[in-house]
Formats: C-alpha cells, sequence, structure tokens
C-alpha cells in the first residue's frame, strides 16, 4: 500500500475556538415540548393520539379508487411523471404488461457508469468531476473543459468570512445531516442575490455547493466529536487543487493524512452515488421544490432532509450498524446455519433494531441485480484483503448476509420476486475501511448526489415549467357543525 502522504504540510492550522465559531455554544431549548411542560392529561388525548385513528384509510379503498400509493403501480413498477435525458435505472422489462426480472445497468447521460468508473481508475485519475460535468452538461469533458471545471468548484472550497462565526452547528443535534441542511438555507444569506434562478447563478450555487458541503460536514463532525472527547478541532486551509475524495479525506484526518488508494477508493463511491434517476425520494423531493420555481438552496436542503431518512439515504448507515451487530452475536461467521438464524431473528425483530428489515436487500428497482453493488463489492474484496485477516472475514460475513438474505425472506417473509443486494450493504464496509466515522456515511451520499440533483434541477426548472401537482381523492362524509358550548 502507499505511504500516506500529508497533504497539509507547510500549511497553516486553523484552530477552532469559542471566540472563532459558534459551534460551541450549544444553545438549548429553555421552554419544553408542549407534552412534557403540560403534561399529557385525559384532554390532550384526541389531540395527540385522534390523528392515529382518523387518518388511517381502509386498504380496500386504495384498490377502489385506483390510487398509487408511494407513486408505484400494483406491480411495484414507479408510476411515469416524467421524462428525462439525465440517466436511466434498469432493472427489469415489461412485457405484456408484466414486470420480467433483468440484470441491473445504470447510465448516466448515455455512458454506462462501470465504464466511467473504469476508464478513470485505469489512468488513475479522480473520476467524480467528469461525472459532474457530464451530468451537468450532459457531455464528457475536454482535458480543458474539466480543468476548467475543477477550478471552478477549487475556488469555493473556503467558506465565506465569517460563516463559521454563525456556523449552525449550536446545538446538540446529532445528526450531521441536518446540520448540512441548516448550513446550506444559511449560505442562502450569504448570496448576493438567491433568488435568481438563471442557468448561470443556478450553476454557480450548484459548484459553490459542491466545493463546500465537504468542509461543512467535516466541521461539523469535528465538533460533534470535540463535545465527547475535548479535543479542539482543526480545520487545515482549502487546497483549490484537490479532487472531491481529496478534500473530504484532507478536512476529514488531519495530521494523519491519507493513501492515494484510499482517495481513489472514495472517488469510485462517489461516483456510484452521483445520480440515480429523477423517481428516487430525494431527487424527486428536488425537483417538486424546484417546479415551484423556488430558490436553489431551499431546494437542496429538502432534499438533503429526504435523503437523511432511513428508508433513503440512510440506509447506508443502517447497513453497517447490522453487520456490525450481526458479527457481535453471530458465533461462527462461516456457518449458514447461524447467520440464517439471525438473519430470520431480524425478520421477526428480536435482532437488530426491531424493525423487521435487513438492510442492504432488495431495490425497487433492481431485480437480479444492483450494479453500484457489484462494483462496490470488487473494490470492498480488494481492500479488505490488503487491510488483513479480519476485514477479510467480515467482508465473508456480509457475502454471506448477501447470499442467505434472500432465501431467508423468501421462508419467512413468503417473498417470491427476486431480491438482490444493493449497494447500501457494501457501502458502510468500505467507509469503515477508510477510516470514515458512521455520522458521516450519509453526508458523503449527499456530497456525491449533488451533482444529480443539480442536473435534475435545472431539467425541471426549464424543461417542463409546471408546477408538481397530484391529486388526492377525498373519502370523508359532511358533518354537521356543532357549537362550541355544545360539544362533549
Amino acid at each position: 500500500m502507499p505511504l500516506p502522504f500529508d497533504p497539509l504540510a507547510q500549511r497553516p492550522r486553523r484552530y477552532l475556538t469559542t471566540e472563532n465559531t459558534s459551534m460551541f455554544e450549544h444553545v438549548l431549548d429553555q421552554y419544553p415540548m408542549p407534552s412534557v411542560g403540560l403534561g399529557r392529561p385525559e384532554v390532550s388525548d384526541l389531540l395527540y393520539e385522534g390523528g392515529r385513528n382518523v387518518d388511517v384509510v381502509p386498504p380496500e379503498l386504495y384498490a377502489r379508487y385506483d390510487v398509487k400509493r408511494g407513486l408505484r403501480n400494483a406491480d411495484g413498477s414507479g408510476v411515469l411523471v416524467g421524462l428525462t435525458t439525465i440517466s436511466n435505472v434498469h432493472g427489469y422489462n415489461k412485457v405484456d404488461g408484466k414486470i420480467v426480472p433483468d440484470e441491473g445497468d445504470l447510465t448516466y447521460r448515455g455512458y454506462h457508469v462501470a465504464d466511467l468508473i473504469r476508464a478513470a481508475q485505469q489512468e488513475d485519475r479522480f473520476g467524480y468531476e467528469e461525472v459532474s460535468y457530464l451530468l451537468l452538461t450532459g457531455n464528457l469533458p475536454t482535458p480543458a473543459q474539466l480543468d476548467d471545471f475543477k477550478a471552478r468548484i477549487g475556488s469555493r472550497h473556503q467558506l465565506p468570512e465569517g460563516y463559521l462565526r454563525i456556523f449552525p452547528r449550536t446545538t446538540f443535534s446529532p445528526s450531521i445531516m441536518n446540520v448540512l441542511q441548516r448550513a446550506t438555507l444559511l449560505l442562502y444569506a450569504f448570496d448576493n442575490n438567491p433568488d435568481d434562478t438563471s442557468p448561470v447563478h443556478e450553476v454557480d450555487v450548484a459548484l459553490s455547493l459542491l466545493g463546500r458541503w465537504p468542509r461543512v460536514a467535516s466541521v461539523a463532525h469535528q465538533a460533534y466529536a470535540a463535545a465527547k472527547t475535548g479535543a479542539v478541532p482543526v480545520v487545515p486551509p482549502a487546497r483549490e487543487d484537490f479532487s472531491m475524495a481529496e478534500t473530504i479525506l484532507d478536512v476529514l484526518r488531519g495530521d494523519e493524512g491519507f493513501s492515494h488508494d484510499e482517495a481513489m477508493m472514495l472517488d469510485v463511491m462517489l461516483m456510484l452515488h452521483a445520480e440515480h434517476g429523477g423517481g428516487n425520494n430525494s431527487t424527486f423531493t428536488c425537483r417538486v421544490l424546484s417546479s415551484s420555481g423556488t430558490d436553489a438552496y431551499s431546494a437542496y436542503a429538502a432534499a438533503l432532509g429526504s435523503l437523511k431518512g432511513p428508508r433513503h439515504g440512510g440506509a447506508n448507515a443502517k447497513a453497517g450498524e447490522m453487520v456490525d451487530d450481526a458479527a457481535e452475536h453471530i458465533e461462527d461467521w462461516s456457518s449458514d446455519d447461524q447467520v440464517a438464524a439471525y438473519l430470520t431473528d431480524v425478520l421477526a425483530g428480536k435482532a437488530f433494531d426491531g424493525k423487521g428489515l435487513i438492510y442492504g436487500i432488495g431495490h425497487a428497482v433492481y431485480t437480479k441485480s444492483d450494479p453500484r453493488a457489484q462494483i462496490v463489492k470488487g473494490y470492498a474484496k480488494t481492500l479488505a484483503q490488503k487491510k488483513g485477516t479480519a476485514e477479510a472475514e467480515k467482508f465473508e460475513l456480509i457475502e454471506r448476509i448477501e447470499r442467505l438474505a434472500p432465501e431467508v425472506m423468501r421462508d419467512v417473509r413468503g417473498i417470491t420476486k427476486p431480491l438482490c443486494a444493493n449497494i447500501d450493504l457494501y457501502t458502510g464496509f468500505v467507509y469503515h475501511m477508510l477510516g470514515i466515522p458512521r455520522d458521516l456515511f450519509t453526508p458523503i451520499f449527499a456530497i456525491a448526489r449533488m451533482s444529480g440533483w443539480a442536473a435534475h434541477r435545472m431539467e425541471e426548472l426549464y424543461g417542463p415549467a409546471r408546477i408538481i401537482r397530484p391529486a388526492y381523492n377525498s373519502y370523508m362524509t359532511e358533518r354537521p357543525y356543532v357549537p362550541l358550548a355544545d360539544r362533549r
């Protein structure tokens, strides 16, 4: 493995203290939530519990009114709500109206993601910026265009002067994604014309967030860690010539440095997470807000909120936690019976988080295979073998989970459709080997996906130009008004 290099050599450190940042001002709300401050007397039961009953729709009504719950058709495929030239997520074919499982494929602007990654790796260069340019413009860049693109992102690596003094990590928020949302909305205030939706300004905002989100996320993590350990966070000066992968590891590692191989591995992860169609929850959220004509900062902050959810981007951290839990509770990792028994307990809600979900297995589109998972798996195996026996054995445990989980789900849940491992199953393991803290798993996903969100936002702004407004059918009955004094 190449010797780690210190990209911070000869560069002055910036130590963060209470004098130059507000991140240590852990301001708490002095006023408790109503259910705590005023308690839960009987008179409040309808307020807190009523909605749970009144808002439950009888399942048979969905079929009667042909409601596409979750914007899904009865066969599980997504409802067609738009057209795009940005990417294609392929996992099945439709023949005579029926879904026929197929090997997964992912293309960006017509190029297979596997080809984009392979080319960058073979030429020993970072590929995320090339992918980002491709998504935003629709074309692969020339060398001159790529250098110009990198320079524009690099010019925004530094945060605005005075930004850290009002840095939004002023509470004990355990979520870096929450911090990223607030930090993004705060950057709106530093923009001279934040509501401008012209193409030039939209591209500038996208480049700015691509440049600044890595530092924001890393500073937030350091502040959270410092609150636990008492250490003094250090923010290295920005390096305009660093790639996205190098920038993330630079701010995160500090004096420890990082190897070229590690940066190249992270670059692969960024390329794989850069884009995944217009129908995924966070991208669709971005498109919904963009269709209203709102500013870019608001649209991207909303997308972050969506990605934070455990059913979406937060699943990569949950999958990593599940693998760690399996490693702790399975005595013999090489035993199919013991691994299957653990997975059975997970589905029964007796193991891990009690939710009854095997994270990292199954996907809304992919059936036979997730091309991203296959690519990550190959790199993860190589990296695990380099790291040593312990990591190699854990990789084999994950492989065993991948192989056995579909069988267990068929036996326990009666699921007959093809199930494959998705990218989340191996993402956490790769990030662990790269020394990336778990609270940054989803933020790194967001940093990578920023390119895709920006492409879809601009496609929505300059394409359909019509606000997204689906319908909800009311099935309630009319009731006569009862005067306040007569209600019991």
